[in-house]
């Protein structure tokens, strides 16, 4: 059995259910004396959080449904952002096509919530400890479409991967250029980039396509 390595380590927990949050707390206490959890409630909050301290931080817990995730896509952009950081679902779907995909998008690991507080400290001990935890699937292996998939949203900037948020969204590229900051132009040159590394030929199909990025079947936004 690997070592535990609780002593020093420090969880980002991404949800914005304060009870669930003050649960994991807990048991992430007693389960894990000398475990340093930082919670926020929203993506944004996720992402300062481990950009301040991105070496000391050992593990992120990032709900799906948390507000500015859509859907996969929020996990694309800490892995885009931090690479080296292990991230793992927290969520309150548990099909198997939803756990396959994300562990194909890079997930260390996928944690329902309806699993007892201590099965979840066992299997985020499991992930800190370098193994990828997950529930029983009904089928092991990922379809080629889902890799291909994969393969293209990874492709993407974080700059590009908001911005194609933001497509999904119905914005214009004035209004994103407005909101990130930057010129029209520089959107323009993304929303290119976007099309082609997406293979499809317009705005719409790439907000169809995206829609790959939900998850229960929901619509990415």
């Amino acid at each position: 059995m690997a070592e535990d390595r609780s002593e020093g380590t420090t969880i980002v927990i991404g949800d914005d259910h304060p009870l669930v949050q003050a649960a994991l707390r807990d048991a992430l206490g007693k389960a894990m004396p000398g475990v340093r959890v930082i919670e926020c409630p929203d993506l944004d909050a996720v992402m300062t959080a481990v950009g301040e301290r991105p070496d000391d931080v050992d593990l992120v817990l990032l709900d799906l449904n948390m507000p500015g995730t859509h859907g996969f896509a929020g996990l694309f952009l800490m892995l885009a952002h931090h690479p080296t950081v292990p991230v793992a679902i927290l969520s309150a779907l548990q099909d198997s096509d939803t756990i396959r995909r994300a562990l194909a998008y890079g997930a260390s690991g996928y944690i329902p919530k309806s699993l007892s507080m201590a099965a979840m400290a066992d299997a985020i001990r499991a992930i800190l400890c370098g193994e990828t935890w997950a529930p029983p699937l009904s089928a092991a292996s990922v379809e080629a479409e889902e890799a291909e998939a994969a393969r293209r949203f990874a492709s993407l900037s974080p700059q590009q991967l908001r911005i194609l948020t933001m497509i999904v969204d119905g914005k214009l590229n004035k209004q994103i250029a407005g909101d990130l900051n930057v010129s029209e132009q520089t959107v323009k040159v993304h929303v290119s980039s976007i099309l082609r590394k997406l293979n499809v030929i317009s705005r719409t199909q790439a907000a169809v396509v995206a829609g790959r990025l939900a998850v229960d079947g929901d619509a990415l936004r």
